[in-house]
């Protein structure tokens, strides 16, 4: 008995893993949109933080809540079988971007600010 594949066998195979393929891709492009979107949402908080904050002369950045964060992505990093240290880059670079939001809010200049 033959055991090699077939010429045939080896198309149809090759066709099933396109078709894999595929769906594989298109369910990761479903969740590259979810995941920009549930960022917008998070920077339509972070940006009424920078507000709220510059409004009452708040530094930008909060470091022992920053710390928190991390501690708690990476324990939800190590909960869902994701690489915690890759969490950690990832909430670092999101931090850094809103306290570079904040400062920018605070730099503005405010109503209040105008000369008499």
């Amino acid at each position: 008995m033959n055991d090699q594949p077939t010429a045939k066998s080896t198309l149809a195979g090759a066709e099933q893993a396109v078709e894999k393929l595929r769906a594989l891709r298109g369910s990761i492009d479903n969740l590259d949109a979810a995941l920009v979107h549930l960022l917008a949402e998070r920077f339509k908080c972070t940006q009424q933080v920078g507000e709220l904050k510059a409004a009452h002369d708040l530094p930008a950045a909060d470091p022992a809540r920053e710390a928190d964060q991390i501690d708690r992505l990476r324990r939800l990093a190590l909960e869902a079988r994701l690489d915690p240290a890759f969490a950690e880059k990832f909430l670092n670079f999101i931090i850094e971007e809103v306290v570079r939001h904040h400062r920018a809010i605070a730099a503005r200049p405010r109503p209040d600010d105008t000369p008499a």
